[in-house]
């Protein structure tokens, strides 16, 4: 950042009361987006951005944007031409030549690549220089209004274009485009400031054709027709500041719906979707009045829109006044099972609309509290309207979710503090990637990061009382919305800016308690609470005495030292604890109430006041407890293993009313084989006012029971005469009754009991003959006809259920499996899946759940040695053109192939589909399923861990995904689970490639293998971090000399590295040398024209002149040849390691002994560095364009 002006007074002033201290030099108050051409055949955009800024110091002569992949043309400052610089570090990590392959080096150098274009941090890819006319009027704060020009060519990111491949003008064959993205990823479709903290308002325009709708933020001002009526502009108007990060865009042939309720909300859809539409966002009011009423606070924006694309990044994305959702939530009023979900999708976007788009964050640490508060209030939605026990068991999954991926991971952690002394405190959890910047983290990483924040919102509810929690959301939202009116006076906007300090200390002011050491243990610090409880009761005291242990030794786990809730129910009541868990006193007295009276029959009080009658001959005679529980309001991040008789569990499964008891029971009865168990897992299973998803469990709880007694097991299979009795004919019980789903509680219990009696299992460890026979009646029987919901999802399961039954193939003599002698019972259920999958085509049903169903089926059967194990069937079905819910399931089954067959083969068909399929979410899946399910892991030997792969991994995080930061941490954690941190173990030693230069600190090409022409530039070391060329300009900061003495070692953030870059080519050069440069050196050269559009990386960065569009450099002509490796000349790191100790691992080993030489040897190496620099300087650098054109003139190359 230049230095600050003469008055920081007026910085301060600047920034309003909260304190916000801007990482810019200026103001941004209003931002002009204009797109006036989209060309769905050539997937581009054209258009002009106008920013209006403010400087904030004087002397500000150089402006950092961020842009990614647009072609920049022009760039002028109040009409007059600027020079500016494009550099982007994050196209190519580490460079391609480089033969580190650790991921400690790669995450390293991706972190720092990040930060170098962070606008958090100042920083851009785009640094535009002030022209000197206007030094003056910026030193008087004047405004500045700069224009910049840019393209976009089949972007790989940011916009997604969706052009089905069918007849017809595009508005009838559907295409569409939209805005997408990971956190901040405005920059992938326009320059701008892509920061969460920086706001201003907006005036969007996009003229599209006459048959297409423009979507975007704000008010529709006007759309105006041309004149020969062919394309129309859209205009609209955001006068709220928000971030360029909440800017989207949604263009396609829309069809409108003006929601009947509410006339400012309108929702769009693709064509001949408009029913679907009408139904799903019928219940949307309903979330709107529910938010404002527990917000005390009007929704803050004039108007909401919905947009349902197909091939959508995420199923939810929210932006300023609209979100974006994907078309395969929209249903109909037959489908059951989808609504609930997507009305929590539809929640889920209009709370992102209070907390996320309205309210931003100051900086990525505070990222937690926005996303803390959306799932808060979104939660509080879920409970009015599932119901409190629904609450429950969502807490509850999101609890066992996060327990499960810390333990595992080793943590998460809500506010990483990046100050300089709190890293010690502050360890980061996790090796593979940095935590410091959103673009770095896994995505499992994040959605746990979301998960945990809600779940920590609900620890400060419980500790100041829902009330308080309330009001203070509304007093953040009060002060932004007074903020937002401010027009004029943009320095009250930063009141829209939420911060962690700010919220804590709205929290104390309103509820007047102090929540630190609350805040300290859940947000400051990762990790989760592990809790072991067991019991004894002392008679002759009358006590229980309870001990309960904790591990915090295990990584992900942390000491809990604090209040303990406890719950004993006796035979006289339910009684609460709570307890003080110190540093180390394990053992805690806990007085009962009831001298154990079982001989009156009186009836036992629960919890919840009502009173019932038990059985209590299965009672320990001595001991008055019925059950215990520890910490049952889920008041802790904590997994509790608690230890109780199987008595104590199964009363607790009958009696206890709270559902999350009665699922701990359940998982805990596993445990206990015995009538008892299978007795009380019946009775929940006939009980009407026990909640669904308890009696759902207690199915596949019972089938395992059920297996572990297989011997002493009698009657009919288990829930066999149950099911029968609930949901068959009465006269004839082996046909089922025509459905009727109106009861959605029973409708679960159908879908459910059979999927779990299909795993039970015989003596001889098959499925019972009765079972199988049960299941095909029940497709049989199967009948819709006076059914008013659709049974797609029922059919599905039963199809599950047959997967289920399947048991591994005895094989007789080694004989071959074929069709024709295939096993009786599999011979029925694959011509089941047959008949399914044919119906499938001709008739399919509601999201294709039931072949998605036949191909996860027809994997079984191959595992289990039924059918020959081939993947051409469901490469077939992941084809680009199949429903994505299918083509996922297909690509699930090849993952498991890879695994199971070890077949390089599939794994390359696998990685390919990762480079090149169209649809991101798709290539997402890919990573992450195979992440999950890998070929091999890094601790064991297999034929498929080779260099190739290895190399091709790492070009894919290195360049190939640098449009879509989501895929490159998919890769990250890929690599990570197949090779881990250190090189992988199948690289051979680099020994002759490298040579260990210890003197110098770092590796270098073994000079036999050097041509000679470049053995000269060796000491050329450049930054990893970025790749620049930069004009000749004088550099305005550089005052002394001193600017030249940085240290290559310490060069990560681009700013210094182009000060010090410009210092060394101040004088301008002619193109006289590149005649000199050997050929064989060409590859590394050859820039690439098209500026990242084609994935490839871009060593070219672009100045303001016509580029010569003849392919991507890789076919170039001799003839320019020489030409082209001039412009590049500046980038000869030719295959050898940067001069950066902190991330080349041959140098950890030898860091401490080196550190006395290395000061020595520091001096020379600047100078011969700056030399060599020097020379170079003069020559290749002023590249002109071989098209001849106007770079003679531009500007850029003036001084």
């Amino acid at each position: 950042m230049p230095p600050t002006g003469s008055d920081p007074a007026r910085m301060n002033r600047k920034k309003g009361d909260k304190g916000f201290e801007s990482p810019r030099p200026y103001k941004l108050t209003h931002q002009v987006v204009c797109i006036n051409n989209i060309n769905f055949q050539r997937k581009s955009v054209v258009g002009f951005v106008e920013l209006t800024i403010f400087p904030t110091v004087a002397n500000l002569n150089r402006i950092k944007l961020n842009s990614k992949q647009c072609r920049i043309y022009r760039v002028r400052i109040n009409d007059l031409e600027a020079a500016f610089i494009y550099n982007d570090p994050t196209l190519e990590v580490c460079h391609s030549e480089s033969k580190q392959r650790n991921l400690n080096y790669f995450s390293n150098a991706y972190a720092a690549a990040v930060s170098a274009v962070d606008p958090d941090a100042g920083n851009g890819e785009l640094c535009i220089k002030v022209p000197s006319e206007l030094w003056k009027h910026v030193d008087e704060l004047k405004v500045l209004k700069i224009h910049i020009n840019f393209s976009l060519d089949q972007p790989k990111g940011g916009l997604h274009f969706v052009v089905p491949s069918v007849e017809g003008s595009m508005a009838e064959r559907g295409a569409h485009v939209f805005s997408c993205g990971y956190q901040n990823s405005t920059r992938f479709w326009f320059p701008c400031v892509d920061s969460y903290s920086e706001l201003c308002t907006w005036k969007l325009e996009f003229t599209v054709d006459a048959a297409m709708v423009a979507v975007s933020n704000g008010d529709l001002v006007e759309t105006v027709y041309t004149h020969d009526m062919r394309k129309k502009t859209f205009h609209y108007m955001l006068t709220i500041p928000t971030s360029a990060s909440n800017i989207s865009l949604a263009i396609g042939p829309f069809e409108i719906l003006v929601d009947p309720y509410m006339h400012e909300v309108t929702h769009f859809c693709l064509p001949q979707l408009l029913p679907l539409l009408k139904h799903t966002t019928s219940y949307l009011h309903e979330v709107f009045e529910f938010y404002e009423e527990i917000l005390t606070c009007r929704y803050p924006y004039s108007c909401f829109k919905t947009v349902f694309i197909d091939e959508a990044y995420v199923e939810v994305a929210a932006y300023a006044s609209m979100s974006i959702f994907s078309t395969n939530l929209l249903h109909s009023a037959m489908i059951i099972d989808e609504t609930p979900l997507t009305r929590r999708c539809l929640a889920q976007s209009l709370a992102q609309q209070f907390f996320g788009c309205f309210i931003s964050r100051m900086s990525w640490s505070d990222e937690w509290v926005l996303k803390g508060i959306s799932g808060y209030i979104y939660g509080l939605w879920m409970k009015k309207t599932f119901g409190v026990n629904e609450y429950r068991h969502w807490i509850k999954e999101e609890l066992d979710k996060i327990v499960a991926y810390e333990l595992k991971t080793g943590g998460v952690l809500l506010h990483p503090m990046f100050g300089g002394g709190k890293e010690k405190d502050n360890p980061a959890p996790h090796p593979h990637f940095s935590i410091k910047h959103p673009h770095t983290l896994s995505w499992e990483y994040y959605t746990m990061f979301q998960c945990k924040a809600h779940l920590v919102m609900r620890l400060i509810e419980n500790r100041i009382s829902m009330e308080f929690m309330l009001q203070v959301f509304n007093k953040l939202l009060s002060l932004a919305s007074t903020a937002s009116s401010q027009k004029f006076q943009s320095h009250m906007w930063s009141q829209m800016l939420v911060s962690t300090s700010g919220f804590l200390k709205s929290i104390s002011n309103v509820s007047g308690k102090d929540i630190q050491p609350l805040i300290k243990q859940w947000v400051d610090q990762s990790g989760v609470v592990k809790f072991y409880g067991s019991f004894a009761f002392n008679r002759k005291r009358n006590v229980l005495e309870l001990e309960i242990k904790q591990d915090y030794t295990s990584p992900g786990t942390q000491k809990y030292v604090g209040p303990l809730k406890v719950t004993v129910q006796e035979l006289d009541g339910s009684f609460n604890h709570t307890l003080q868990i110190e540093e180390n006193s394990l053992k805690h007295d806990i007085p009962c109430h009831s001298k154990s009276r079982r001989n009156k029959k009186k009836k036992i009080p629960l919890m919840n006041g009502e009173e019932v009658d038990m059985d209590l001959s299965a009672m320990d005679a001595d001991s008055p407890l019925l059950w215990i529980r520890i910490d049952p309001d889920m008041a802790v991040l904590r997994k509790v293993d608690s230890e109780q008789a199987d008595f104590m569990w199964q009363y607790q499964l009958r009696y206890e009313r709270d559902v999350v008891a009665q699922q701990e029971a359940i998982s805990a009865l596993e445990r206990f084989p015995t009538p008892a168990s299978r007795l009380a897992l019946t009775d929940v299973l006939e009980q009407e006012q026990c909640f669904y998803r308890v009696r759902m469990a207690a199915c596949f709880c019972l089938a395992k029971i059920a297996n572990s007694m297989v011997s002493t097991w009698t009657g009919p299979p288990a829930m066999k005469s149950l099911f029968t009795r609930m949901f068959c004919c009465k006269t004839c019980p082996n046909i089922v009754k025509t459905n009727n789903f109106m009861s959605f509680q029973s409708y679960f219990l159908q879908k459910t009991m059979p999927v779990a009696m299909a795993l039970l299992r015989d003596v001889h460890n098959l499925c019972p003959k009765e079972v199988l026979t049960f299941i095909l009646d029940l497709i049989k029987y199967n009948d819709n006809r006076k059914n008013k919901f659709s049974d797609n999802y029922y059919r599905a399961e039963m199809i599950d259920a047959l997967a289920n039954s399947v048991t591994p193939a005895v094989s007789v003599n080694n004989e071959v499996r074929t069709l024709d002698n295939l096993n009786p019972d599999v011979r029925l259920i694959l011509e089941e899946i047959t008949r399914f999958l044919n119906m499938e085509k001709l008739l399919p049903s509601y999201r294709h759940t039931i072949t998605v169903s036949c191909l996860r089926a027809i994997r079984v059967l191959q595992k289990n040695g039924h059918v020959p194990s081939d993947p051409s069937l469901f490469k077939s079905y992941a084809e680009y053109g199949h429903f994505v819910d299918i083509r996922i399931a297909a690509l699930e089954a090849v993952v498991d192939y890879t695994k199971v067959d070890r077949s390089y083969e599939e794994l390359q068909w696998l990685l390919t589909m990762v480079q090149n399929d169209p649809v991101p979410y798709v290539r997402h899946k890919i990573l992450n399923m195979l992440t999950k399910n890998p070929p091999f892991t890094k601790s064991m030997e297999s034929p498929l861990c080779n260099e190739a792969l290895v190399d091709q991994l790492w070009k894919l995080m290195n360049s190939g995904t640098s449009h879509d930061w989501r895929l490159r941490c998919g890769a990250v954690d890929l690599y990570f689970t197949l090779f881990g941190l250190s090189r992988p173990s199948c690289l051979p030693l680099p020994e002759l490639g490298l040579v260990l230069n210890l003197k110098e600190k770092k590796a270098v090409l073994n000079p036999t293998i050097i041509p000679e022409a470049i053995a000269g530039n060796q000491e050329a070391a450049v930054n990893p971090s970025s790749h620049t060329q930069l004009v000749g300009f004088q550099n305005p900061f550089s005052s002394s000399q001193d600017e030249e003495e940085i240290d290559m070692d310490t060069v990560h953030d681009s700013q210094a590295f182009i000060s010090h870059h410009l210092n060394m080519l101040e004088r301008p050069s002619t193109p006289g040398l590149s005649k000199y440069r050997p050929a064989n050196s060409r590859s590394a050269l050859i820039p690439q024209h098209s500026a990242g559009c084609d994935g490839t990386p871009t060593t070219k960065p672009q100045w303001n002149m016509e580029l010569p569009r003849k392919g991507t450099g890789k076919e170039q002509p001799p003839l320019e040849m020489s030409v082209h490796t001039a412009a590049a000349a500046p980038l000869s790191v030719f295959g050898k390691e940067p001069a950066s100790s902190k991330h080349s691992e041959h140098h950890h080993h030898h860091h401490h002994e080196h550190k006395k030489k290395k000061k020595k040897h520091k001096h020379k190496h600047k100078h011969k560095h700056r030399r060599d620099g020097r020379e170079r300087g003069r020559g290749p650098l002023a590249f002109p364009s071989p098209a001849g054109g106007r770079s003679a003139r531009s500007p850029s190359l003036s001084d």
